[in-house]
């Protein structure tokens, strides 16, 4: 947390004031151009009809109060009620077009932003937390909800009152307004200097904020281990001192809005009531009517009303402005493992052969600790491999490197002769089935998880591959057989069961090579036996890669790979290594002693 909340400091000093995020929002407003005009057009009229009742209650003060002028006060006490229709017509119309935009416009700014998430490369992950990603998407994304959907729409509506009460102003007295204007820069220099300071502490609160779900989100992932090792209060120690922090921070940011609404709006009433004694001189003296001057003191408590209304709204759009840069940011990622410009295609049909030639890897965020040091093999058409060594010895590398989630740091590796660098991403994944040794499954039906595997797969063919994965029986268990809602992460089946879920989604993807990340660990003995029936048709002429950790699935392979601290140390069949290699040697005897 300490290293979260200095980063978030170094953020906070390298911004830059020049930066205008809101200004970004712009392209997802564009599509909607009709629904911003009619909201304009209501706002106008709303604000237009408000700035109309002074003039009516000039005429009411200097020509309505006496027994002759009763019916001209009638006519307009009733063209007062009638421009107080308008503006609740208006208002509501401009309300319900701005609320309707503002829903819409975050909408779109969320998908957009999860279709850059999805598509962002390993290496983005492996530095933010998924936590801050989601905090981000949520309360990020409502913070610009309420700008769009509300405070700019009143931020609007106040300027154009303001603009036009200002207009009015100059024209009922001219004097009287030229001294006001004098007193403007007592408002506009606080709202200058104060809202770049409430959008910082905005930024910096949010920040925290993300830092605090991160925290919530990754204990209540591992929550079963985290009550396992008794971890309860120090996990709620540790996510009370975030959210302490994040408190904190919000309250300086609370405080600085505040010190800026206290100024604006008393530099407002200070300027406007040493404006209106003048104006009582004035009319004392002759200089203009009591309507004239009832007419600019409500012009005058229109414009400061208007201004005080700004100054706190512009508080609000400093937080919008700080939620906005903070997606914007995500929005401007760009994944650094992309398909090129012209992909070569992958020969049809696919053969599966894999080659490995000198391929060095150190991950991005570990630099000059490599995981790979020259690695070089390859695997035929329809071979079965298993890659054995310790842990950390690199296996799982080569597996995210096959996929191309990273890319080697030196060397290539090739997919049917065909570099992997050169190929589209979608061709190359699509070569690969995967099974994971934690099975990933979603809150979806168990029926939809395997049919992950292949979207436009049948009913018919989601059972036959559940059937062959020996899943069926259980699934037609479930309360309401395939359509049954996991909960997340698939929790409310057993790991062997998950297993057995994510196996079949293998099997229905059919893909031409299959990658077995120790597949059936969670198994106990007689569904290991099933499961590798199954997975025993499935390997069938494909190409096999294996991650291997038990000696039962060592011996039914074509040849073995043997891995130590990245560098490839033996190579060939069960039998021909335990003669040879030492670390293989030692491998299967602990094997066999366990």
């Amino acid at each position: 947390m300490d290293k979260d909340i200095a980063r978030i400091n170094r953020d906070d000093k390298g911004a830059t004031e020049r930066l205008r995020p809101l200004r970004e929002l712009v392209p997802f407003l564009a599509p909607y151009k009709m629904m911003v005009v009619a909201t304009l057009v209501a706002l106008i009229i709303a604000a237009g009809a408000t700035l109309v009742l002074p003039l009516a209650a000039r005429r009411v003060i200097d020509f309505g109060f006496s027994g002759e002028n009763a019916l001209f006060i009638d006519r307009y006490f009733l063209a007062m009620f009638a421009t107080g229709l308008v503006v609740a017509m208006a208002s509501a119309a401009r309300f319900y077009f701005v609320s309707r935009l503002g829903e819409r416009v975050v909408a779109d700014l969320r998908i957009a932003v999860f279709h850059r998430l999805v598509n962002l490369s390993s290496d983005f992950f492996d530095r933010m937390r998924p936590g801050e990603i989601t905090s981000r998407l949520t309360a990020d994304t409502t913070a610009i909800k309420t700008t769009v959907g509300s405070v700019a729409s009143i931020a609007l509506r106040n300027f154009v009152l303001l603009a036009g009460s200002s207009v009015m102003l100059a024209i009922t007295s001219p004097r009287l307004s030229a001294l006001a204007l004098i007193s403007i820069p007592l408002v506009v220099i606080p709202l200058i200097f104060l809202g770049r300071r409430v959008r910082r502490e905005s930024k910096r609160s949010q920040e925290l904020l993300a830092v605090s779900s991160a925290w919530a989100s990754e204990s209540l992932h591992a929550i079963q281990d985290v009550q396992a090792f008794t971890h309860e209060e120090i996990e709620s120690r540790r996510f009370a001192d975030a959210t302490e922090d994040a408190f904190i921070a919000a309250c300086k940011r609370i405080g600085v809005r505040a010190l800026l609404t206290v100024i604006a709006i008393a530099a407002a009433f200070f300027a406007i009531t040493s404006v209106l004694w003048l104006g009582a001189l004035s009319v004392l003296e002759g200089e203009m009517s009591a309507g004239e001057l009832g007419q600019f003191i409500l012009y005058a408590l229109l414009s400061a009303s208007a201004l005080g209304a700004l100054a706190e709204i512009w508080g609000e759009l400093q937080i919008a402005a700080g939620a906005c840069e903070r997606l914007m940011e995500l929005l401007r990622k760009n994944p650094s493992i992309v398909s090129p410009p012209n992909p070569q295609p992958l020969p049809a049909p696919p053969r599966g052969e894999i080659e490995l030639h000198d391929v060095s890897f150190e991950y991005p965020e570990s630099k000059n600790v490599p995981v790979l040091k020259n690695i070089s093999f390859r695997i035929k058409r329809g071979e079965s491999v298993a890659l054995v060594g310790r842990s950390g010895a690199g296996k799982s590398s080569v597996f995210r490197l096959l996929l191309r989630f990273y890319d080697p740091t030196s060397g290539e590796i090739r997919i049917d002769g065909v570099r992997l660098r050169d190929a589209a991403l979608k061709d190359v994944r699509g070569m690969f089935s995967v099974v994971q040794q934690d099975a990933v499954l979603f809150g979806i039906g168990v029926g939809d998880n395997i049919r992950y595997g292949r979207e436009d797969a049948s009913d018919s063919e989601v059972k036959e591959a559940a059937s062959l994965a020996h899943a069926s029986e259980f699934i037609e268990a479930l309360p309401h057989g395939y359509e049954t809602v996991l909960g997340e992460r698939g929790a409310m089946l057993s790991g062997g069961q998950r297993q057995r879920v994510a196996i079949a989604r293998a099997l229905l993807r059919d893909a031409p090579v299959l990658l077995l990340d120790e597949a059936t660990n969670a198994l106990d003995m007689e569904s290991e036996e099933q499961v590798r029936a199954g997975l025993s048709r499935l390997m069938r002429d494909r190409t096999v890669l294996i991650i291997a950790h038990r000696l039962s699935t060592i011996r039914g392979v074509d040849r073995i790979l043997v891995l130590d601290g990245g560098r490839l140390v033996g190579e060939g069949t069960h039998e021909a290594l335990l003669r040879e290699n030492d670390l293989y040697r030692r491998f299967v005897e602990l094997e066999l002693r366990a």
